[in-house]
């Protein structure tokens, strides 16, 4: 009897050993079927505070003005698929740049081709006419696309047109004798910017063509005269010239003025791909002519915005108030090698975040400099602060229990800087990484997203390192680090180097943590920051 009775026993605990095992298999399957389930796409990637549409395609940023307490972004936009196709002007508007209202698509292509890039002013004279019932009129100029024409193979299918608006720039009226500047018989010859010049009271307008830059002046926005052209054999000419700004700054606290002309190229950016850099000069009402330093500028240079792969098509915005005295500035943040291939479906693309330009001489040569604007600081919540941290082999500096990494700003200081690589690592539960950070025996800064998640859409997309020179010669570095869901953007030294990358984790970073290459060092200062934004 007691045979059987321990018999029965040891079936019993058999079977619930079975039962235990066999559930913890299921549970096991269940557990990674979650976690290949919990793998991010398309809406997971939609930023938490940079504008995207909510819809399919966007990339240029147009026609960006201030007016009555509102900053207005146009953009290129296809509202019909998530791909590059008929361009129409689409529209969203802010109080302080950082959140966005998406509005109705502003402009619509019509039997005369596709709405491509442009800018608005604010017409506060009234220069144009447009101007009724005491309404001022702004007033958008734009590239006319005709897609007939180009498959015709014919060489004027771009031209410039106009269209002004009389409720703020929420509905547009296309001028009547559109284009107000016809085709010279140049492919490539679009993107007008146009820039009030107080200093000799007109207005003036950039065209890009394939290799330089066109200036024009105008009295009333409907009659411009071409004055000059400048870039032919340049600084970089790796691709098309496209997108470009021109306007004047103040150096630093002096009186002393310069105009900027800022010229996006694609391709022939510094880390491959699309690219904008800068050039620095005088003009006189008709012709550009830079400063010494730049007067014989070969294609490589450090006169980038922003060497990062993913800073594109910037503009800064009109009618900043003058007692503001500030220049903004803001990109599509992608590129145009990978674009239309990324990992979203809903919506493609998103832009920067703004940004306010300064203009510095630095050992007697004039740079940009670009820093986030103060505006995103007030959304700023939870805060992590720290000093004097040994960082000692992989350090872990912040985790999400701190800070949410995929909406944060964070500052650091290094001192005394040695012939060593600082590193900083994003990582996640599924292993995956973006590196970044400073190589001072190399002067580099550089971005490695070769492990940040998907990556395999497009091979040039991870396909290499991508570096950055060192413009200060601080013993010192700081930094501030923005992050979003999808991209970060990096400012070292006070914004003289610029590195902004998207990338596309398989889930949101959990931590950061700094490497000392060589022995250990002290980081001086950290400071994280929540970026709330509901």
């Amino acid at each position: 009897m007691k045979r059987i009775v321990n018999l029965i026993v040891c079936m019993v605990l058999f079977l619930c050993l079975f039962i235990s095992c066999n559930g913890f298999k299921q549970n096991s399957e269940k557990n990674s079927e979650k976690a290949i389930a919990e793998v991010q796409k398309d809406e997971d990637f939609r930023p938490n505070f940079h504008f995207t549409p909510e819809n399919n395609w966007m990339n240029d940023p147009n026609g960006m003005f201030y007016f009555n307490g509102y900053f207005h972004l146009y953009f290129q936009h296809y509202p019909e698929d998530n791909v590059w196709g008929p361009m129409h002007w689409g529209h969203a508007i802010s109080t302080d740049m950082v959140t966005w209202k998406e509005q109705p698509i502003a402009i619509y292509p019509d039997e005369k081709g596709y709405i491509f890039s442009g800018s608005a002013v604010v017409d506060k004279n009234n220069t144009s006419g447009f101007g009724k019932d005491g309404k001022t009129p702004i007033v958008a100029m734009f590239t006319y696309h005709d897609p007939e024409g180009e498959k015709k193979g014919e060489k004027d299918y771009q031209s410039q047109a106009i269209a002004y608006s009389l409720d703020e720039g929420q509905t547009w009226t296309k001028y009547e004798a559109n284009p107000v500047i016809e085709n010279p018989g140049i492919k490539d010859f679009r993107d007008p910017k146009i820039t009030w010049d107080g200093i000799h009271q007109q207005w003036v307008m950039v065209l890009a063509t394939y290799e330089k830059t066109l200036f024009y002046t105008s009295e009333n926005l409907k009659s411009w005269t071409r004055q000059s052209d400048f870039g032919e054999g340049i600084g970089a000419h790796g691709g098309v010239w496209e997108c470009p700004d021109f306007f004047p700054m103040y150096v630093g606290d002096t009186d002393e003025v310069k105009w900027v002309l800022i010229q996006s190229l694609n391709p022939g950016g510094y880390n491959g791909g699309s690219g904008t850099q800068y050039f620095i000069g005088d003009f006189d009402g008709k012709t550009f002519t830079p400063v010494k330093q730049m007067e014989n500028l070969g294609k490589d240079h450090s006169y980038w915005l922003d060497f990062g792969k993913d800073n594109y098509a910037g503009v800064t915005w009109a009618n900043i108030p003058e007692e503001n005295g500030r220049t903004l500035f803001m990109g599509w943040m992608s590129n145009w090698q990978y674009a239309q291939k990324v990992p979203t479906e809903t919506w493609r693309s998103a832009m920067t975040i703004a940004r306010e330009l300064q203009l510095e001489k630095m050992d007697n040569n004039y740079i940009i400099s670009s820093t986030p604007v103060n505006e995103l600081k007030s959304y700023r919540s939870k805060n992590y602060k720290d000093q004097n941290v040994q960082i000692e082999g992989n350090t872990k500096i912040i985790d999400s229990a701190k800070i949410d990494l995929t909406s944060a700003e964070i500052r650091f200081k290094i001192s005394s800087l040695q012939d060593s690589k600082y590193q900083f690592k994003l990582s996640n539960a599924s292993g995956d990484e973006l590196l970044f950070g400073y190589d001072h025996s190399s002067q580099e800064f550089f971005i490695d997203r070769s492990k940040a998640g998907q990556t395999e859409f497009s091979e040039d997309f991870a396909n290499k390192v991508s570096t950055a020179p060192r413009i200060s010669n601080s013993e010192d570095l700081r930094g501030i680090i923005i992050l979003d869901k999808t991209s970060i953007e990096l400012f070292f030294d006070e914004g003289k180097t610029v590195m902004t990358e998207i990338f596309f984790p398989n889930q949101p970073w959990e931590t950061l943590s700094v490497n000392s290459e060589k022995g250990s060092f002290t980081l001086d200062e950290i400071e994280a920051y929540q970026l709330k934004f509901n």
